[in-house]
């Protein structure tokens, strides 16, 4: 195959503190007549005044961005340089608007869209969870309706808070409800804690979604997961969302709603790293909270995880699955 156009410099360039802070230095290519030479491009998502709780999710790009320069290359699990096999550029933030969210759905939409049809895999930087809705409404115009795969404490199929349609608790309700994702081809994974009403799962599995709840997911082998969410998506296109909060806040404070009981960083990584290699056409990685994650080791960990989304296309491209 032909090497890759774009991708992080050498690592005798320069001291991995210096430079831009793009996601891994990775070049910043925001134009989107650049887009042919690109397989995937890291999204800053900054919008987190759908909030219920602590805001400051907006500044989660630039914390993972930063500390971003600590990773390398290569990944020694998988045995690969994922920048051999694929062409990745950092997209930087797009222009999102606090305060006003149906504004911001618009302009991830429309990204969302031209990443689609240039068959660029967007890697979303949130930002609260609400910023999954407009990526998906972007992606779902070119591929149609997409199957969900859901990291996270929370299933954020809450019909409304306060009597608002629209929050970070609220994405995956209204997603079913247009219809740009499909719940019977769907999969949440890691529900725990309080809830609202004791039938709050229940209500998300009437809707056609399938719940891991954490004890469940906690019984699973990496690869027997690995095997459900095969099982559960198919060859359909898949978006999959990674809230940090999938987490237990022992190993990941700095995010907006923490919820006891969670997953190991070493867990965590090892499902992601285990993932099958099925139709996947967008990632994103939300509510990282810098503001709370003083020893960065939230955005760290954040950051792992978009790394090894990376490394899951650079298999696929390697291994010419589709």
């Amino acid at each position: 195959m032909n090497k890759p156009k774009y991708g992080p410099p050498h690592h005798s360039a320069s001291p991995r503190y210096t430079g831009l802070r793009t996601y891994m230095k990775l070049p910043n290519v925001n134009d989107p007549h650049e887009l042919n030479d690109a397989d995937i491009a890291i999204v800053g998502l900054p919008f987190d005044t759908a909030a219920s709780y602590r805001s400051g999710a907006r500044f989660g790009p630039a914390g993972i961005r930063e500390i971003s320069m600590l990773l390398r290359p290569a990944n020694a699990f998988h045995k690969i340089n994922p920048f051999d096999y694929c062409s990745v550029i950092d997209f930087g933030d797009l222009p999102l608007i606090p305060g006003h969210i149906h504004d911001s759905y618009d302009v991830m939409k429309e990204a969302y869209r031209q990443f689609a049809k240039h068959n660029v895999v967007p890697i979303g930087l949130g930002g609260d969870h609400s910023v999954t809705l407009g990526e998906l409404r972007g992606l779902a115009e070119v591929y149609g309706p997409l199957s969900l795969v859901h990291f996270d404490a929370h299933g954020d199929t809450w019909d409304n808070y306060w009597g608002k349609k629209y929050t970070h608790g609220t994405p995956f309700r209204r997603a079913a409800e247009e219809q740009i994702i499909d719940p019977n081809s769907s999969i949440q994974i890691g529900l725990r804690g309080t809830v609202y009403s004791p039938d709050d799962m229940d209500a998300a599995k009437e809707m056609g979604f399938q719940i891991l709840t954490a004890e469940e997911a906690r019984e699973l082998a990496p690869k027997q997961l690995s095997e459900a969410i095969r099982s559960r998506v198919g060859n359909k296109p898949v978006f999959l969302t990674f809230d940090i909060d999938f987490f237990d806040p022992a190993y990941a404070p700095g995010t907006g709603t923490p919820e006891p009981g969670g997953f190991t960083s070493v867990e965590g990584l090892s499902f992601v790293r285990h993932l099958p290699l099925v139709n996947y056409v967008g990632f994103d990685l939300v509510e990282v909270l810098p503001a709370l994650d003083q020893s960065e080791i939230t955005a760290q960990l954040g950051a792992a995880i978009v790394y090894e989304f990376i490394t899951i296309m650079a298999l696929k491209n390697r291994d010419g699955k589709t």
